[in-house]
């Protein structure tokens, strides 16, 4: 195998595929990119950990045709290093590795490329949607946060993608809040999947980094789902079981209303949880009463309160939550004013626009004295 190409390029096209490298694992050919040269002038890079599988092409002067399995961590590092210019990249019949760039020349140890997993496959046959690739991106970024981060409680650590000709919904959540997202940007097959909120968070990553083609297609079948982009595919194993069913979560009621700010509001529970964060769940109070919200917090450290105007309908409440996850919703919205609801004490918050319905968060009280 022979090619040259140009380093920055080469360098895009590897932190894509590197996102499916796993240092977890003692399979030397799962710490590696598999690095393939075709006649023509393609080159494709790809790698897996059999959960996520990413493959990547790019254009190169191939002179000879072939393949090697480079180690990731070591290969991307001296291609990173190397200087902006063209790079020339062999490999002989033991797969051992040469790099060279302007005086510089490296030689690595490779693997045989037969040791690498399945590639993914052409999904023909395979139902699919096309989306905007900037408004996946974003439902991603406001969803996934609200999957749980413990491996043990199953199908929570997943996102539910619940898919209409019409549009889609992306929904997670931990126990604590939940995030519902909402986009009318689908076209094309209709169902549900579950995907692990991690590996969905690094297709959000991938969508960074791709080109600028405005729309992506999502492959699914029962077991994967497969997403294109650009010269970019990523194949993610779908979660077995079913998700919760959100929508009986969902408060019935909605007795109070507040129309705040949610700028003012977030600031105001971040200096709370400045006293509240040496607690034992980092307890805000929020007291309606009025057109008044008052965040107060109290610690051994001492105490704060700050008075928030807004528009409220409805009884007075006094209630508590734990700062961080009102703060990780509430850096999730764009709006600049917010809709809140509430019922008691003891029954969830929920955050919504004040106009539409774009997105809907709930978050879990804290019980007060």
């Amino acid at each position: 195998m022979k090619f040259s190409c140009d380093q920055q390029e080469l360098v895009r096209a590897l932190s894509v595929v590197s996102k499916a490298v796993t240092t977890r694992t003692t399979t030397q050919v799962m710490k590696g990119i598999l690095i393939e040269a075709k006649e023509g002038g393609t080159l494709t890079m790809s790698a897996s950990d059999l959960d996520i599988s990413i493959q990547n092409t790019m254009q190169a002067d191939v002179q000879e045709e072939g393949s090697v399995i480079a180690m990731a961590k070591l290969f991307v590092d001296i291609i990173r290093k190397l200087p902006h210019s063209e790079i020339t990249i062999e490999s002989d019949d033991d797969f051992n590795i040469t790099i060279r760039s302007a005086n510089s020349e490296f030689q690595v140890v490779g693997m045989s490329p037969d040791e690498f997993p399945e590639r993914i496959k052409e999904q023909e046959g395979d139902k699919y949607i096309e989306f905007n690739r900037r408004e996946f991106s974003s439902m991603i970024e406001k969803t996934a946060f609200a999957a749980s981060i413990e491996e043990a409680r199953g199908i929570i650590t997943g996102v539910l993608l619940e898919i209409e000709p019409d549009g889609m919904n992306m929904v997670a959540i931990d126990g604590y809040r939940m995030a519902i997202n909402k986009s009318a940007m689908v076209t094309g097959a209709s169902g549900n999947v579950v995907i692990a909120a991690k590996m969905l968070g690094e297709i959000g990553k991938i969508l960074a980094d791709v080109g600028e083609d405005e729309t992506g297609r999502l492959y699914l079948n029962e077991k994967k789902a497969v997403f294109l982009f650009d010269q970019t595919q990523a194949e993610l194993k779908l979660m077995e079981g079913e998700f919760i069913r959100y929508k009986d979560i969902l408060p019935r009621e909605k007795k109070i209303r507040l129309v705040i700010d949610r700028v003012q509001l977030l600031n105001s529970i971040e200096r709370a949880s400045l006293l509240s964060r040496s607690g034992k769940n980092n307890l805000i109070r929020m007291n309606l009463t009025d057109n008044l919200v008052t965040i107060s917090s109290t610690s051994e450290e001492g105490n704060v309160r700050e008075d928030i105007l807004v528009e409220k309908e409805g009884e007075d409440l006094v209630i508590g939550f734990n700062a961080q996850y009102m703060m990780d919703v509430l850096k999730k919205i764009d709006d600049e004013k917010i809709l809140m609801y509430f019922n008691t004490q003891i029954t969830p918050c929920v955050i919504e626009p004040l106009e539409g319905n774009q997105y809907e968060f709930i978050v879990l009280p804290v019980r007060i004295n």
